[in-house]
């Protein structure tokens, strides 16, 4: 099974501009997720797609493989559906959040293993929270899935909700994505639905479209970077 592992780079954040060449104890943040990503034995292939100058020149600085893209995307997917167009050899592709310098080779892995169940179309990840602040924050979000770990439902509202004070396990999404190739293309050609636009998540748009998503639960969470502050708590575990 040949992998493609794709990082979607923008510089223009809204909330933190030029973060994926911010400098991070000495080593730019998108420097330091391709090496996380190409550490996996299990990713044939780590290319960085970006549509920024700026970005392609510094990846191809320290050696590391790049696409220039268009600036229209409105979200990884589309970049990675714009990048795949330049292999034709690939059985999935994985899309891995630029912004997740710490990023675990394992937790990569996890959602490239589903695939060895040949009736896996998208994966996804699932970490078990306990904290209600988490259960309860909209900017967490929440997955229920079968005993089959294919996905229900995702939303930022706490689901299941505890009605009868008998639930003890919720599930955080963990937004890494993985796609059979063709799947993938598939995917691109579906419009949005009011299910998506409600909650503002594009998995619900491949749901409402009879897609399923199986879910690896997994133990490792790594801090992403939206803001300035959250540099300090990558820094801080840097240094341990």
């Amino acid at each position: 099974m040949k992998v493609l592992g794709i990082i979607p780079a923008r510089f223009g954040s809204t909330r933190f501009p030029g973060k994926p060449l911010i400098d991070i104890a000495g080593k730019s943040m998108i420097q330091r997720v391709y090496e996380q990503a190409s550490k996996s034995e299990m990713i044939s292939e780590v290319v960085v797609a970006t549509d920024d100058q700026r970005i392609f020149d510094h990846v191809k600085s320290f050696g590391g493989k790049t696409l220039m893209t268009s600036e229209n995307h409105s979200n990884g997917t589309e970049r990675c559906g714009e990048v795949i167009g330049h292999f034709s050899d690939v059985d999935v592709v994985i899309n891995i959040q630029g912004d997740e310098p710490l990023i675990q080779p394992e937790q990569l892995e996890k959602v490239i293993a589903l695939f060895e169940d040949t009736e896996v179309k998208i994966g996804t990840l699932a970490k078990k929270i306990t904290d209600i602040e988490s259960i309860e924050n909209p900017n967490r979000v929440k997955v229920v899935f079968d005993r089959n770990a294919d996905a229900l439902y995702f939303s930022r509202y706490p689901i299941p909700f505890n009605k009868n004070k008998t639930v003890t396990s919720h599930y955080k999404h963990i937004g890494i994505y993985a796609w059979r190739l063709s799947v993938l293309k598939e995917l691109l050609t579906l419009e949005s639905c009011e299910l998506e636009k409600s909650e503002s998540l594009e998995q619900l748009r491949w749901m409402y479209n009879g897609y399923r998503l199986r879910v690896a639960e997994t133990t490792i969470e790594t801090p992403n970077i939206d803001t300035p502050e959250d540099l300090e708590e990558v820094l801080s575990l840097l240094n341990q």
